[in-house]
Parts: structure tokens; C-alpha cells; sequence
């Protein structure tokens, strides 16, 4: 290949990553706003959908956390962007986040928001993962985090639990799910709320409570990984 086209290729190829914003000496952070994926559109509500709340939280929650000092990565770079859970973990690997945060809505007619981690390492696609340090930082920081949006959001929106990831419907099928077989850091997923509670759909659709809940996580995960002094 020709000089100027092999530089071609590595630009190409290096633009295909989404960028990095916030202080360059910061902790990084992937935030990771669910769907579009393989898996569908995910959750509506009468009020907001899954992707659309996601989305807004997910800017919120960067915007917040640059400007305590934190690095900040979305794996996408528009709302509606399809981007698989195979890839979404790659790009928190990529950057080598010190936690990957991935954001969605449940179903149904239940209430509250609800915490879910990796407990096992599982083989998808040729791959097994998470390893043995991913699952244990991920359970540590998940129980973290749940303790302490709960403690946040008390009188705001319910308690949906704590969970492993094969609780969700996907990893009832898989064993665990794709973006944390695939993640080489610690990850949780959290469903903010259930779309199909009239509440929790409400909630997540007013500004106060999508600020409400971005401020949540962003105290929780500022409790989890901590600047460096």
C-alpha cells in the first residue's frame, strides 16, 4: 500500500471511534445509552421511549461529570445511531474506561429503578467474558451504586433491586449479556425506571426527573471511581 494511503486507512479507521470529551488527566467514564441495538428499540411508554430517555439522561450525565473533572465517552454519537452490544463494550475497552455505565428503561408494570451486573463469565460468539477481576469489580460496584441512587432517589422513584444479568430477558437466553461478555471493565446496567408504569413513565419524562436521575448516577459514580488526588 502506498504512504498516503496507509495514513488514509489508520484515519478511517481511527474516526470510527467516538470522541472522547472532558479533561485529558480525568478518569473515564463510558456512558452507554441503550438502543437502537440487534436486540430492537427497547422500551416505550406512553410518555418517552427507551432510546429518547436514555439518550437525554446519558447528555446530562456528561455534561455533569466534565465539568467535576471526568473524561467522558457515549457509544453513540446521535440518539437513533444502531450500534451493537458487542461494540459498545469495544468502545468502553478501547479508551480503557474506569467504568462503564449502561443506561435503559424496563418493561412492563412493575416500578423503580434496578441494578444489573455480571456474576458469571459466559461464551457468546467465540469469546468468554467477563473475566474473573471484571466480575468482581462490577459486582462491587453495582451494589455500590445501587445503595446509593436508592439512597438519592428515595421519594422520587422506587427500589426495583439488585440482579445479575441473567435476570434480563436476553440473558435468561444468552447467560449473561453481550455488552458485559464483551467488556473488559468494570460495567453495570441500569433500567431507570418501567415504561410501562404510569409513574415511572412520567418521571422519566419530565425535565426535573431526567436531571433528577442524571445527578443520581452521577453522584454514584463519582462515589465508585473516585478523581485522583
Amino acid at each position: 500500500m502506498l504512504p498516503f494511503l496507509c495514513g488514509l486507512a489508520l484515519a478511517t479507521q481511527k474516526s470510527t471511534w467516538p470522541p472522547i470529551a472532558g479533561p485529558k488527566t480525568g478518569p473515564i467514564i463510558c456512558i452507554d445509552p441503550g438502543h437502537p441495538s440487534e436486540v430492537g428499540n427497547g422500551a416505550k411508554g406512553k410518555h418517552i421511549t427507551e432510546i429518547h430517555a436514555a439518550w437525554v439522561v446519558a447528555l446530562k450525565a456528561k455534561e455533569l461529570l466534565i465539568k467535576d473533572g471526568y473524561q467522558v465517552v457515549l457509544t453513540k454519537t446521535k440518539e437513533m445511531e444502531l450500534v451493537k452490544n458487542r461494540r459498545r463494550a469495544e468502545i468502553a475497552n478501547h479508551y480503557k474506561a474506569d467504568f462503564m455505565l449502561r443506561l435503559h428503561c424496563d418493561d412492563g408494570n412493575k416500578s423503580g429503578i434496578g441494578f444489573y451486573y455480571p456474576d458469571r463469565a459466559v461464551t457468546l460468539q467465540g469469546h468468554t467474558g467477563p473475566s474473573d477481576e471484571g466480575i468482581a469489580r462490577s459486582t462491587e460496584f453495582a451494589k455500590q451504586m445501587h445503595e446509593s441512587d436508592v439512597a438519592t432517589l428515595t421519594g422520587h422513584i422506587g427500589d426495583a433491586g439488585l440482579h445479575i444479568d441473567k435476570q434480563t430477558f436476553v440473558g435468561s437466553k444468552q447467560g449473561g449479556l453481550t455488552g458485559s461478555v464483551f467488556s473488559e471493565v468494570p460495567v453495570v446496567l441500569v433500567e431507570m425506571a418501567v415504561l410501562g408504569n404510569s409513574n415511572d413513565d412520567l418521571f422519566m419524562a419530565s425535565k426535573k426527573g431526567q436531571e433528577t436521575m442524571a445527578k443520581a448516577l452521577v453522584k454514584a459514580t463519582k462515589e465508585i471511581v473516585k478523581l485522583k488526588s
